[in-house]
């Protein structure tokens, strides 16, 4: 894999964050107007791009559409893009020319700085030089036996003293080895120490003093290691170091696993600090230089995305159904039209509704259709048919019956009431 495609890669996230969500949002304006720049500024700003930043940006963007006579959104994105890349310009190339050099890594805990600086010893020792380590933070538990396996990693020396050492010492004992050996470039690991921590920056200052006294003149770089996914407090970070320790150089960690890319805007523009390098991964080798162009294009790439090897079929496959159906609508225009078929028409009659046409209903769906006239006995038949109450029979008194009981434990008494 490249090293544009390492970075392309580790970018994915930010990419996916902040170009992702531009280029859909661009693509939903039909016209560039006021509210496109609105919603460009407020994207930058989630991005972690910071508020000056997103603004300047916007500004710069409103100027080249102006000046080309821009009027397609598509088209933005290409000077969007070449903006990102004029900020992001400058020093970013270690200054290393000296025998020996020395390379002093400082930041907060957590950040990576041990992990740093053997993946910086392994890249080193790859371009040829000959690299020692000093293993001057005995404040952490566990950092010394942390940077030896990293110097065995990158095959190259360290030189360590016991826990609660003075760091400055084991700085002095560094460089002393460094000249004994003819070593290139001599990398300090440092504790983890926040800007407002007087002791620590002392002990800092106590070092910078014994580097200028063994080593006058020689090539130094300060470099201070960020989080990536802090955002705008690694800014924050970086400003406070800046006027505390003189920094010399950023290196950004943690890049492949945050959204929050876009911090290295901030940093470069308000802080005038350059990136020196970007973490993109965990294995040795993805330590790389930070180089402004290569970050612009792997930010702004939508080249990268796959597209699905089945749409060439499905095409086809709709093809070929639009040609039968073609087809099938000449042949049915080919054929001779046929004959209408007459609709028919049931005319009914509506009828009242009477007792008369209710009862033929009733006598037709029970299987007989009486005459007319039939069946209908006269009012004078019907009452002479039926019976007068003196004719009709007696009936003759039974015998009341006799009520049984259901008494307890099973027995049954009959009683007559």
């Amino acid at each position: 894999m490249g090293i544009f495609d390492k970075i392309r890669e580790g970018l994915k996230k930010t990419r996916d964050s902040i170009s992702g969500q531009i280029t859909q949002m661009v693509n939903s304006f039909t016209k560039i107007d006021e509210e496109l720049f609105e919603e460009l500024e407020e994207l930058l700003v989630m991005g972690d791009v910071g508020v000056p930043t997103a603004t300047y940006i916007t500004g710069q963007l409103r100027q080249k559409v102006k000046e080309k006579g821009i009027t397609d959104p598509s088209l933005i994105l290409g000077e969007l893009k070449a903006i990102v890349a004029d900020i992001l310009q400058g020093d970013d190339t270690l200054h290393i020319g000296t025998k020996p050099s020395v390379i002093l890594v400082i930041g907060v805990n957590g950040v990576g700085k041990t992990t740093t600086i053997g993946k910086l010893a392994a890249r080193l020792r790859g371009e040829g030089k000959s690299v020692i380590l000093g293993a001057a933070d005995t404040f952490r538990a566990a950092a010394i036996e942390q940077l030896e396996v990293w110097a065995q990693r990158a095959g190259v020396p360290l030189i360590k003293h016991g826990e609660g050492a003075d760091p400055a010492a084991v700085v002095f004992d560094t460089i002393a080895a460094a000249k004994a050996r003819g070593c290139d470039v001599v990398i300090c690991d440092t504790a983890g120490r926040l800007h407002n921590k007087k002791n620590l920056m002392d002990e800092l200052g106590k070092i910078s003093r014994v580097i200028d006294r063994e080593l006058p003149g020689c090539d130094r770089e300060t470099l201070l290691v960020l989080d990536a996914a802090t955002g705008q407090n690694a800014v924050n970070q970086a400003r406070e170091f800046q006027s505390a320790a003189g920094i010399t150089g950023i290196v950004l960690t943690k890049l492949d696993g945050t959204p929050k890319g876009g911090v290295v805007l901030p940093i470069k523009r308000d802080l005038g600090l350059s990136v020196k390098f970007i973490g993109v991964g965990e294995q040795v080798d993805d330590l790389q230089p930070f180089d402004a162009a290569a970050f612009a294009d792997a930010l702004f790439d939508t080249t990268g995305r796959p597209v699905p090897e089945e749409a060439p079929a499905i095409q086809e496959e709709w093809g070929t159904a639009a040609e039968e159906t073609e087809e099938t609508d000449t042949q049915w225009e080919n054929e001779p039209a046929e004959e209408p078929v007459p609709s028919i028409q049931w005319e009914t009659e509506e009828q009242p509704l009477t007792g008369e046409n209710l009862l033929q209903d009733i006598q037709s769906m029970l299987g007989g259709s009486p005459a007319a006239g039939e069946g209908e006995p006269s009012p004078e038949e019907s009452q002479s048919e039926e019976p007068s109450p003196e004719e009709l029979p007696l009936e003759e008194p039974q015998p009341e019956k006799k009520k049984r009981r259901f008494w307890p434990f099973g027995r049954k008494r009959d009683e007559e009431e």
